[in-house]
This record gives C-alpha cells, sequence and structure tokens, in this order.
C-alpha cells in the first residue's frame, strides 16, 4: 500500500501541473499525486488526464464544477485520501512556489521525527521568500506576526500551504467544524490541528514566487486572513475541533 500522496488543488494552471507533475514523479520516493480541478477553463483537467496515462494508479484527478474555494477543495482531497488509507498527506500548490525536492524534507519530519504536523516555512531559520514585492513581504510577514498574536500558536508560518500530515491528524479533525476556504483556511487547519494537541514541526524552505500563470492573491483574500483570525480565535471558545467517534 503506497504511503504518501501529494494533493494539488488547481485553477488554471496550465502551464504549470504537467511539469509539476513530472517534477514529482522523477523523485522516485513513491509519492501519488491527487489534483482537485475546480473546473479550470482553461484545460488543466485534460493535461491532468493526459498525465494519468503517462502515470497509471500514480496520478489521480477529482473534477469539481465551480471554483468552490481552496479548504473545500483540500477537505475533498484529505477525505478522498483518508478513505484509501494513505498514511501521508502533503498540500502543495502546483506553481512551484513551493519546492517538490523539499516533499521527502517534510515526510522525514513526520516520519523519522517527532512532527504530526510539518509545515513548510518561509519564517524560522534558513527559511525565506524570492522574488517577492516589498507590499506582499509585509502582508504576509505582518499577517503571520499578527495571527500569532490573537491565536498564541507556536507557528512562525501560520499562513503556508506547503504542509505533511499524518494521518492521524487528519482523521481527528471534524472537517464540518472548519469554517474558511480562502485565506484563513491554512490558519484554522494548523490551529485545529494544535488545539487537538498534535506536534507541529516548522521545517524551512525558499519559497519562489510562481514565474507562470496568475497568482490567487488578492484584496479579498487578505481581508478574509485578517478578520478569519478574530473569528478563529473567538469561535474557539465554544468549538470543539476533534471528531466524535461514533458508538458501536
Amino acid at each position: 500500500m503506497p504511503e504518501k500522496i501529494v494533493i494539488i488543488p488547481t485553477y488554471n494552471e496550465k502551464e504549470n501541473i504537467a511539469s509539476m507533475i513530472d517534477a514529482v514523479m522523477a523523485l522516485n520516493q513513491g509519492y501519488h499525486i491527487l489534483v482537485i480541478d475546480d473546473g479550470s477553463p482553461d484545460g488543466t483537467a485534460e493535461i491532468v488526464k493526459t498525465a494519468i496515462q503517462k502515470y497509471p494508479d500514480q496520478v489521480f484527478l477529482e473534477e469539481r464544477k465551480g471554483k468552490l474555494g481552496l479548504g473545500t477543495a483540500y477537505i475533498h482531497g484529505f477525505k478522498w485520501c483518508l478513505q484509501r488509507n494513505y498514511s501521508f498527506i502533503f498540500e502543495m500548490d502546483a506553481d512551484f512556489s513551493h519546492d517538490p525536492n523539499d516533499l521527502e524534507r517534510l515526510y522525514a519530519a513526520c516520519k523519522q521525527g517527532n512532527a504530526d504536523l510539518a509545515i513548510g516555512s518561509r519564517y524560522v531559520k534558513g527559511g525565506q521568500t524570492e522574488n517577492w514585492p516589498w507590499d506582499r513581504q509585509l502582508y504576509s510577514r505582518g499577517g503571520a506576526l499578527y495571527t500569532k498574536l490573537l491565536t498564541w500558536m507556536p507557528v512562525q508560518d501560520p499562513t503556508a500551504g506547503f504542509v505533511c500530515y499524518k494521518k492521524e491528524v487528519l482523521e481527528a479533525i471534524n472537517f464540518d467544524m472548519i469554517s474558511f476556504v480562502g485565506y484563513a483556511f491554512q490558519i484554522e487547519m494548523k490551529f485545529a490541528s494544535w488545539k487537538l494537541g498534535f506536534r507541529i514541526e516548522e521545517v524551512p524552505i525558499i519559497f519562489r514566487d510562481r514565474k507562470v500563470g496568475v497568482s490567487k492573491m488578492n484584496k479579498g483574500i487578505i481581508k478574509e486572513g485578517v478578520l478569519g483570525v478574530i473569528s478563529i480565535q473567538w469561535q474557539s471558545m465554544f468549538k470543539n475541533y476533534r471528531k466524535r467517534v461514533k458508538a458501536s
């Protein structure tokens, strides 16, 4: 049974997705890939279908109708992977902002280290960003500090989207309690994991801005992050993120 799978959500990523799939497969480390495509009008899904023929039983595609949000894409993927009993489930962007070569470092933190959740972090020692304009640096670093101050969560890069989860973490979280689908989704998933007592480790990475395609960052995403952090902390006083075990 394969143990590692990378979830890649896509919307209009035709310039990147084939190269990303090839790069992950070239690692020869037993990774599977699940692409969640939200009805990309540029033909991203068709490119993935060609990759499935190239890598049968290693690359998979789930197509959804319409742009339904990052958070719902990942939760759809988490449930798909848990049903198939993968042990280590990764989040990763399609645009090469995340280096596929770093997958093994995140995996090692969970498999060989003590982490239940490993984060590819820009803001721990050794981590950095490349080719970012000053305003994006300001929003990102300011948002990370703001989140840490309001939630008390001991994570330097809470909005990071390059993550490895042990399946036990995702099995424990009640996804119905995850409120956000955009920028704040990444914060809430880490917050829920931390609240449930799972061990989080940040692995330094170099985050490179995309070279092709269009960034999904906009003012609405930033606004959700700012207001979302307040909501996450407030709701945590009333919300239980742990999945209830049904009585037999």
